[in-house]
């Protein structure tokens, strides 16, 4: 009796030590027959090495091949990506408090330098004076009535913009810098699914 199985495989995975990849692991998996399911699921379809380093990309004809080579029986349905990707993470340790306020200040130098760079850039105290001359009639070359709104709406306006306050988000949208480590984060994929697929390394092998 010959038994429809969906293969879906899980697009990236991570793992925190070299250990056997069960079909579990790098899949989701439909099929009627739970017994048989159960048996799928527990299929080791990979061993990670030190060979492997901290990357490995499986494609789903070697798993294909793989599950076939065991039972014969199978017709496989595959649906979603062609290859996962395999991400060895080490289980990372805590960082000392010293290191976060170091990152912590250089960061806020980095930001305050480039913030004023730029309002020196586009004169922007010449603006504030020129739109302070325009409203009162009065010159003013610190018109803080001006600049100190404008200053805390900068702040609350970064805020806003990158949808985050410590760990919290305002809403459910992506904030534009998760959409640019997303972007970055497809294109490093599709890089490692033509560079380090393991059925490469099979077919360039004499």
């Amino acid at each position: 009796m010959v038994h429809t199985v969906y293969l879906r495989l899980k697009k990236t995975v991570e793992v925190s030590s070299l250990r056997t990849l069960l079909l579990k692991d790098i899949a989701f998996i439909g099929m009627e027959n739970e017994a048989a399911k159960k048996t799928l699921e527990d299929i080791p379809v990979y061993r990670l090495t030190k060979r492997d380093k901290n990357l490995v990309v499986l494609d789903s004809f070697l798993i294909i091949e793989t599950l076939t080579k065991l039972m014969n029986n199978l017709d496989i349905q595959l649906i979603g990506p062609a290859q996962t990707v395999i991400r060895v993470m080490p289980k990372s340790r805590k960082k000392p408090l010293i290191a976060v306020i170091f990152i912590w200040i250089l960061l806020f130098i980095g930001t305050s330098m480039t913030i004023m760079n730029f309002h020196y850039d586009v004169s922007m105290q010449e603006v504030q004076q020129k739109l302070h001359y325009l409203l009162t009639g009065k010159t003013n070359p610190y018109p803080l009535w001006i600049q100190i709104p404008y200053s805390i709406g900068l702040g609350i306006g970064t805020l806003l913009f990158f949808n985050h306050w410590f760990n919290k988000r305002f809403n459910e949208e992506p904030s534009p810098l998760e959409v640019e480590v997303f972007n970055y984060q497809q294109d490093l994929d599709n890089y490692l699914y033509h560079h380090e697929n393991k059925l490469n390394d099979r077919n360039d092998s004499p």
